[in-house]
């Protein structure tokens, strides 16, 4: 069974798939989207509970590939990883706005290479030559725009998208890092975390916050879950501003729609005439 992260945390919520006979399944595999630890954990669970013995791994895969292009092998689990290249397809890190291949354990690009990879943009063929690009090998090359490295054993794990990736006081802020630390915090049912322009330090950091017991919202948790920031996280990537969701915005395949948040403060902040750089 392949899905999103949401849909591992919506099947081990619901209560008919957690009364049923789980036994079936043999391998689980989550992609689209960074796998939260807790949502890994308590899937498992659930399967055990259930009859099942899994575990559930990541894989890669990206719409300009047409399919999954990477995943972890079976009874191989690496925290973290999206696994290993399926046959015919290749993969490497490349430094970030170059074809220069970076060392083992430093974080670049993805780059895919292989018959999966799309022949480009329909009518747009800037687009294509900035996405697939040939390198030194004679190979075209498709730069995903995500952020990931690769280990000594060729696992590769992903980090963000390149465009996710927040720059505050000039240091590089990754959102998904900062929403794995809060998720861990007890009252925190989900969270997503975005950057939001600021005359100061270019972008401050913002949580969009999803309460457990959503009575509890109000100054007090704001407090607290500013403190457990800074207690567990660096001075910068602690979120300046927390807001308390019913809900988070989707994508039609069910994974937390960042950039809406974003749009909905840029338009927010400009129709309070906010917007710092607009002077």
């Amino acid at each position: 069974m392949v899905g999103v992260p949401t849909l591992f945390e919506a099947l081990a919520s619901n209560a008919d798939f957690c009364g049923a006979d789980l036994s079936c399944l043999t391998a689980t595999f989550c992609g689209a989207d960074t796998l939260p630890r807790k949502t890994k954990e308590k899937f498992e669970a659930v399967v055990k509970a259930g009859g099942g013995n899994t575990s559930l791994l990541e894989g890669y895969g990206l719409t300009e590939a047409v399919t999954a292009i990477m995943a972890t092998p079976l009874g191989d689990y690496r925290e973290g990883s999206i696994g290993i290249p399926f046959p015919d397809m290749l993969a490497k890190i490349c430094k970030p706005g170059t074809i220069d291949e970076a060392p083992s354990g430093e974080d670049g690009e993805i780059c895919v290479s292989g018959p999966a990879v799309m022949k480009g943009y329909l009518n747009n063929p800037q687009a294509t030559a900035d996405t697939l690009k040939k390198h030194e090998d004679g190979r075209i090359w498709l730069h995903t725009g995500d952020i990931g490295s690769m280990d000594k054993d060729g696992f590769f794990y992903f980090k963000l998208r390149l465009k996710r990736m927040l720059k505050v006081s000039g240091i590089n802020v990754y959102p998904t890092h900062v929403e794995e630390i809060l998720r861990k915090m007890p009252d925190i049912e989900d969270v997503c975390v975005i950057g939001v322009p600021d005359e100061k330090q270019v972008t401050r950091v913002k949580a969009f916050v999803i309460l457990k017991d959503k009575s509890k919202a109000g100054d007090e948790m704001v407090k607290k879950i500013q403190d457990y920031g800074l207690a567990n996280l660096l001075k910068y990537e602690s979120p300046r501003e927390i807001e308390f969701r019913e809900t988070l915005p989707k994508t039609l395949i069910g994974k937390i729609a960042f950039n809406t948040l974003e749009k909905e403060e840029l338009e927010k902040l400009k129709a309070q005439k906010k917007y710092p750089f607009d002077k």
